[in-house]
Order: C-alpha cells, then sequence, then structure tokens
C-alpha cells in the first residue's frame, strides 16, 4: 500500500483525489500497489468535505507523519511551496508537484535534493500531454534541435478568437475571463511568464542547462492588433505566443513571444485552449504532441500518471541526466544574439518621404525588407505601415525601431513580432 498527502485540495488537487478513488482497481492493476489518497491539507476544513478523505490544515500533519510515503505539492508559488518540498524529501518521502513556477526557480536543488527518490513533475508543463516523459524518456536517444510550444491556452484561445473573429485584444480578453479561461489579473498568463516557466523546465530536459526566467526573451500578447491579424492572414501565417527552444553552434536560445508561423506548419493549427508541442530530435525528426494543456482533470491525469510511475519504482533521473553537469558545454545565447525575421508595424504621417526615411535607417542597420503592405487608417492624415525583413540580430532590429521611433512622423511606438520558420 502506498500512501499519498496531497497539500491543496483545489481544482486539480480534488480531481486527483477522485481519480485515485473512482479509477482504483485499473490504477491498482498498473502500479501492482494500492494507492491510498489518506490525507488532504486545506485552509479551509469546511470545503472538500465530500471527498470522502482525513482533512488538515496543517502541513506537518502530511510531513512528520511516517506513513505517508508520499506527497503531493499542488498549492502554487514559489519560496512556501519549495521549504515543504525540500522538507518532504529530507524526510525520505517522494513528491509529485504541478508547480511550474516553484521549477523554473528551483529545480536543479530539488534533483540533487531528490537524489533517486521518486520525484514527478509531468503536470507542470502542458497539462494532460506527456511532453516530460516523451522529452526524458521516448526521446532520449536524440540530440533535441528545437522545441516549439503552444503552452498557454489562454493566449492560444484569444488569439484564435482575434483571427477567426475578427474581435480586438480587449474584447476577447473580457470574454476570456467571463469564461473562466483568465484571470482577474490576467499579467502571468498574456505577459507570456507563464509560458517562459514550462519552457524552461523542458529546456532543462532537453539540454541540461540552467536558466532562471529572468535570463530570457519573454514578451507576451497584449501588443496585437487588427492590422497585424490583416498582415498574417495576407502572407499565410497564423500568430501563437511560441515558447521556443532551439541549439545551435554550442548555444541554446530560449525565447516566448508572439510569433508568426506559416499557416502550413503543423503547430499552427492547435487552435482555442488547446496546448502543442513540436520537438525535433536529430534522428527522429520533428514530433508533436497535442492535447489539454489546463484544467482540473487534464492536469489531475498528468498528476496521478507521476503517481504510478514512482509507485511501479521508475527511476528515470528527474531532469533526465545522471550527470548534473551540462552536456556539450551548451550555453544560453545573450538575447541580443538571436537571429529572427522580422515583422513590424508602424503608425505615421501619410506624407512623401515617409518610406525612403525609414528604408534608410533599416539599411543603416544592414536590415533587409522582404515585403511591404500600406494598409489606410480612418484618420486621413495618417497611415499603417506593415514590413516583413529578412533574417537579422535581435539587436540591430531593437535599435533601428528606436531610431524610427524618434522620427517628427511617427506618430506610435513601431510594434514587431518575430517570425519563425
Amino acid at each position: 500500500m502506498l500512501k499519498v498527502g496531497i497539500i491543496g485540495l483545489g481544482t486539480v488537487g480534488s480531481s486527483v483525489v477522485r481519480i485515485l478513488q473512482e479509477n482504483e482497481e485499473i490504477i491498482s492493476a498498473r502500479a501492482g500497489v494500492k494507492i491510498i489518497p489518506a490525507i488532504g491539507v486545506v485552509r479551509n476544513l469546511e470545503k472538500h468535505q465530500d471527498l470522502g478523505i482525513v482533512l488538515s490544515d496543517n502541513i506537518d500533519d502530511i510531513l512528520e507523519d511516517e506513513s505517508i510515503d508520499m506527497v503531493v505539492e499542488l498549492i502554487g508559488g514559489v519560496e512556501t511551496a519549495y521549504k515543504i518540498v525540500k522538507k518532504a524529501l529530507q524526510k525520505g518521502k517522494s513528491v509529485v508537484t504541478a508547480n511550474k513556477a516553484l521549477l523554473a526557480y528551483h529545480r536543479y536543488e530539488l534533483q540533487q535534493l531528490a537524489n533517486g527518490k521518486g520525484f514527478g513533475f509531468e503536470a507542470s508543463v502542458a497539462g494532460g500531454i506527456p511532453i516530460i516523459k516523451a522529452l526524458r524518456e521516448g526521446l532520449s536517444a536524440n540530440r533535441i534541435l528545437s522545441i516549439k510550444g503552444i503552452l498557454n491556452g489562454t493566449c492560444n484561445y484569444m488569439l484564435t478568437k482575434m483571427i477567426e473573429e475578427g474581435v480586438s485584444f480587449e474584447e476577447v480578453l473580457k470574454e476570456a475571463q467571463e469564461l473562466g479561461y483568465a484571470e482577474a489579473d490576467p499579467t502571468f498568463d498574456i505577459g507570456g511568464f507563464d509560458a517562459s516557466h514550462k519552457l524552461l523546465i523542458l529546456a532543462s530536459i532537453a539540454y541540461g542547462i540552467d536558466a532562471k526566467p529572468e535570463d530570457i526573451l519573454i514578451e507576451g500578447i497584449e501588443g496585437i492588433t487588427k492590422e497585424d491579424i490583416f498582415f498574417a492572414k495576407e502572407f499565410g501565417y497564423s500568430i501563437k505566443l511560441l515558447a521556443i527552444a532551439k541549439k545551435s553552434e554550442g548555444k541554446v536560445e530560449l525565447r516566448v513571444h508572439p510569433a508568426l508561423i506559416k499557416k502550413e506548419q503543423m503547430i499552427s493549427k492547435v487552435d482555442g485552449v488547446m496546448n502543442g508541442v513540436s520537438v525535433v530530435g536529430d534522428f527522429v525528426g520533428e514530433t508533436l504532441y497535442y492535447g489539454a494543456g489546463a484544467g482540473g482533470d487534464a492536469t489531475a491525469s498528468a498528476v496521478v500518471s507521476d503517481i504510478i510511475s514512482i509507485a511501479r519504482g521508475d527511476a528515470s533521473p528527474m531532469l533526465g541526466f545522471k550527470k548534473l553537469v551540462s552536456f556539450d558545454n551548451l550555453v544560453l545565447i545573450d538575447k541580443d544574439d538571436i537571429i529572427s525575421e522580422y515583422y513590424v508595424r508602424m503608425s505615421v504621417v501619410d506624407e512623401i518621404g515617409v518610406l525612403s526615411k525609414i528604408s534608410s535607417i533599416f539599411s543603416k542597420y544592414d536590415i533587409s525588407i522582404d515585403s511591404f503592405l500600406q494598409k489606410s487608417s480612418k484618420n486621413k492624415e495618417r497611415t499603417t505601415l506593415l514590413f516583413s525583413t529578412h533574417k537579422c540580430k535581435e539587436l540591430k532590429i531593437q535599435k533601428a525601431l528606436r531610431s524610427i521611433e524618434t522620427l517628427d512622423f511617427v506618430k506610435e511606438k513601431p510594434s514587431m513580432i518575430r517570425i519563425e520558420d
């Protein structure tokens, strides 16, 4: 018998209990041992009485109980969760968590603390999609060349609605909040931070590289407009918030931002609240993983899969490497050295000479224009210019846009979206 203590019985925690209870027979058959949700820790003891397990408001009732074999941490946050998980590991208990923020900051410390003990975190990335197991085990024979992920269902839902129905960012955000897809304060999702935490976890498994959110390029979808959607449609693109990891010449680039991607790419077809991850290995080629990236049942399914794996005695290294050093001596590429194609939007006064002055600044920074559209606006004195460029360094496009912003005829700060091939 394996006794589980669950810290946090919100949407995911409650679903974990129900899965363990309702699918007890098949779970026991697969695990080879009976798994019992023995106790749940909650803030309010009046809630969750219907779950049929012992409730407590004291975390030590789990951590100090020697009969509890496994701790499932589902409270979220970083430092408090870290202290709880650290203590559980020190007490010799195995751990399962869905906490992406915890792992974004403390995954390497936790790997050392785990030191062979069971530690599962499948639910921390992409909900019910088994991407952790795919990277850590199924693709372990490969050097991972790239990862491109749609890892935030809120952003994907919003962008899909904007593209398909022509609604504005403000309108679709309000709708997403009403439907419960977006929080009252949606910054963590729409700002790209949620996806960045997930990307860092995947990058550790793929590349053995230790980076924090502050080390990588992170941009959100707040600036996407109907003009951007218009350009994307004209040139056969879709717009997605992408989490991107790429390995090249001994370096790894990690970035999260809106991206224009060709509609024929499989990942561009991941719409609505769904998640999708494309992984390219040097021998296997491209593999694509698709499914529900959030929600109580989907995330709980991943939590329980980790519980079963640990109960079986599966002993995969937490981050996929028996050695804790970065293989191939990979280093994180500086944000300014990222190379991409770019789409640029700017609102300017409609007068002679504007285009030539903008072109001269692009030329000064060795930026070559690939395509151009001019879109009229309701204001007869202004027009919107839409450009795409050939590949150039991030530093150069940023310098060019700062120069263009100072020109008298430019009426708004230029907006830029990277184009991902």
